[in-house]
């Protein structure tokens, strides 16, 4: 078992590769919707996504990286045995580049918290939608050569697909300090209403049986259906944790109350900041996406919160975090960064990373990202992603070999070609 002081949150991002495009394929995503059919900026979208991670090394957290995933996905393409006369939805699909979001990559349970003392990994199937369902094979061949030690690591296969998971933007963990034990918190969604509930509860226990958790210290929440008829497709639209702190919207579950009591019950020293539904509302929250940001410990001490621009562009929610900032509460700082391009697809800093308890020294270091290696990221995207995309583009065969080679590009700056 890793040393508890070792261990350190690696937060990685997912690049967004150079197939980023608005297709609107995502039911129950307001911003997705919203956006359909709109003219993409993969480079400036990817570059948005670098100047984050960068942001966050400056605050001197750990950073690292997971790759664009093959596109356009040949295999689906013949597995659905596209032509010209295909729905245009289907085609979309095959070149999605929704696997940026790594917060639906995996769920995570850190070293300190398993039966065997290693830190578990299991790919989400997400089953609910086409073009996310096609991801788990391939994010599992990055996870499994980015944590291929199994000394400290267990790379898992998905859950089986009767039973919906979208990894860890439905899971949080509190604890004293990230390298010790923990309490794994799963929010599931009940079906029946306006927009699926991609979340099933049996997939969130599952996972927890499967990584060998201490069932006293795993608490399962509803989710608020009314969130996510709201535009809350996840719970890390409506909530995030970090340590002890828990920053959530006063409607985030189905029984608000409760569910504060349940992980204060497992997590006595649980510290919740609620936003209220008259200070900002639910809509305002998801509109913002002022949840779905990263809550981070900082070096030095505190926490600071990493929030999407679209924040400070709201009176409300700057107003808000004000006066939050000038109380003596938990989170000190607030740090707003610009990710429109993906927003505007419905993800935020938090849906950008997924996080990883570990010590760094037994990840395999080309996923492990410093400023050397941005740099040179930055120089293949600016020379080989594409400037836009229209979508009438998606499908184009000469746009398909652009993104194909780009992706080749990129993995040979990185000494990647195995996933190739």
């Amino acid at each position: 078992m890793t040393a508890g002081n070792a261990l350190r949150e690696i937060n990685f991002d997912g690049l967004i590769g150079p197939s980023h495009n608005y297709a609107g394929l995502s039911l129950g995503n307001i911003a997705s919707a919203t956006h359909k059919g709109q003219t993409s900026h993969p480079r400036a979208a990817a570059l948005q996504g670098l100047a984050k991670m960068r942001s966050n090394m400056a605050l001197g957290l750990a950073q690292g990286i997971l790759l664009p995933l093959k596109r356009p996905n040949a295999a689906l393409t013949e597995e659905l045995a596209l032509d010209e006369t295909s729905d245009r939805a289907l085609l979309a699909a095959a070149w999605s580049a929704s696997s940026m979001w790594t917060a639906n990559a995996a769920t995570v349970s850190p070293a300190p918290d398993t039966r065997d003392g290693r830190c578990h990994l299991t790919p989400a199937n997400l089953v609910t939608m086409l073009h996310r369902a096609q991801e788990w094979p391939e994010t599992k061949r990055q996870l499994a050569l980015a944590f291929a030690n199994e000394k400290h690591f267990a790379v898992h296969d998905a859950v089986p697909p009767s039973f919906g998971d979208e990894g860890a933007a439905n899971h949080m963990r509190f604890c004293e300090e990230h390298g010790a034990q923990g309490v794994e918190v799963f929010v599931y969604g009940r079906p029946g209403g306006k927009f699926p509930a991609r979340q099933h509860e049996q997939a969130s226990r599952i996972v927890a049986r499967r990584h060998g958790l201490d069932p006293e210290r795993c608490v399962f929440i509803e989710q608020n259906s009314a969130a996510i008829e709201a535009g809350a497709f996840h719970n890390d639209v409506v909530s995030v944790a970090n340590e002890r702190v828990l920053f959530t919207h006063a409607e985030a579950f189905a029984d608000q109350g409760r569910a504060y009591a349940a992980i204060a019950e497992a997590l006595p020293a649980l510290e919740v900041v609620e936003v209220p539904s008259d200070r900002v509302s639910l809509e305002e929250a998801i509109r913002t996406y002022l949840f779905n940001a990263q809550l981070v410990s900082v070096p030095g001490g505190g926490m600071a919160l990493v929030v999407p621009s679209e924040c400070r562009e709201s009176e409300a929610v700057w107003g808000w975090l004000q006066e939050m900032l000038a109380g003596t509460g938990p989170i000190r700082d607030v740090h707003a960064v610009d990710v429109r391009q993906s927003m505007a697809n419905g993800g935020g800093p938090a849906c950008l990373r997924l996080r990883v308890v570990a010590d760094p020294k037994t990840v395999d270091g080309r996923f492990l990202l410093d400023e050397e290696k941005a740099d040179n990221i930055e120089k293949v995207i600016a020379e080989h992603w594409p400037e836009s995309i229209a979508p009438s583009d998606v499908g184009d065969p000469d746009l398909a070999r652009q993104v194909l080679e780009t992706r080749g590009k990129l993995l040979s700056a990185l000494d990647l070609e195995e996933l190739g």
